[in-house]
């Protein structure tokens, strides 16, 4: 079951534009098709119809003509687009498949599946070129029981069939899948060894953050990952994360609680110097290493499960991509 974060800002997409200067009179839904990547002119009708428009802060009706530096703001309960997912002929690194699934080794920066601001060049629209039919072919989610950021590279499993996804998603749902991700994290844990939980919720400060909260609080789903220090490098160290739950941005808002946010995470204060070293020239070494892995240093290295069809218990894994490997070997060789 897939776990998206849980607002009503989610429920709508809101748009602000400041129309220009140069602009010459437009109707308004003809504006607003130019602005909005994919949209449908017949839905951006019918939201303009309930009142999801505002010119100058005023209601307005589809025949208004936008002119210079008119102020328009958005605000539609479902997508004004056509949210069908489309097939696209994109590089996707398939490590497995059979007639149930497809196991795949997602790169960092590719999107998962479409989603405001995205609605193209996803891991989906290159598995549906793939393959054609995936179950739930009708949702922006085709196929998918779990999901990873867009920054996070690793391991992924996507079914085929209506029966494996029900028969994965349960796997997931009940926490019998087995997930070990490694991180590059900020200092290194004074408890080498342990269990962070808690519940975990959006920051009231930033929604676009999670936060992880008291295990008794009202609010919030509960989240459990278990962790290991692999390496240290001093001033960070390597660490492995075995997830019994798989909440959102989950390892992220973990590895900030405990006071060891994720190199490079800039969501989570990970793109600052976070514990000092004595090395010389330290400060350029960490900009060298914010240019060399520029996205959280997290990768989703291996997954198990049970089959849908033969009942096995199956794993699969993926090494390093090649930022966080270099950046591993550097840390390596300055550490000694």
């Amino acid at each position: 079951m897939l776990d998206p974060i849980d607002s009503e800002d989610d429920l709508f997409e809101h748009f602000n534009f400041v129309v220009d200067k140069g602009q010459q009179l437009l109707r308004i839904d003809k504006y607003l098709l130019l602005k909005i990547s994919n949209a449908s002119r017949s839905k951006i009708q019918v939201g303009i119809e309930a009142g999801s428009v505002k010119v100058n802060n005023l209601l307005i009706k589809s025949n208004y003509r936008v002119k210079p530096f008119d102020q328009i703001s958005v605000s539609f309960s479902h997508p004004p687009r056509d949210t069908e997912v489309y097939p696209e002929n994109l590089p996707v690194d398939i490590l497995f498949e059979d007639n149930d699934l497809i196991i795949v080794n997602k790169e960092p920066g590719m999107v998962v599946h479409p989603a405001h601001g995205n609605w193209s060049g996803t891991l989906v629209n290159g598995l549906l070129y793939h393959c054609q039919q995936l179950p739930g072919n009708k949702s922006i989610r085709p196929g998918l029981v779990h999901r990873i950021d867009k920054d996070t590279s690793g391991i992924l499993v996507v079914a085929k069939t209506e029966f494996a996804l029900t028969y994965l998603a349960k796997q997931f749902f009940d926490h019998s899948i087995e997930r070990t991700y490694f991180a590059i994290c900020w200092g290194v844990p004074k408890v080498p060894k342990g269990t962070l939980r808690g519940k975990i919720t959006r920051n009231p400060k930033d929604r676009k953050v999670m936060t992880i909260i008291p295990e008794d609080a009202e609010e919030g789903k509960l989240a459990i990952s278990h962790y290991e220090l692999v390496e240290s490098f001093g001033f960070c160290s390597l660490l492995k994360f075995n997830l019994e739950t798989g909440r959102t941005h989950q390892i992220r808002a973990h590895a900030l609680s405990m006071g060891h946010p994720l190199i490079s995470d800039s969501s989570y204060g990970g793109d600052k110097i976070r514990f000092m070293s004595t090395m010389a020239n330290f400060k350029t070494f960490v900009e060298n290493m914010f240019k060399l892995c520029p996205r959280q240093a997290l990768h989703a290295y291996s997954l198990g499960f049970e089959h849908p069809s033969t009942k096995q218990m199956i794993h699969f894994n993926k090494d390093f991509p090649k930022d966080m490997s270099e950046l591993l070997t550097k840390l390596r060789a300055i550490h000694g």
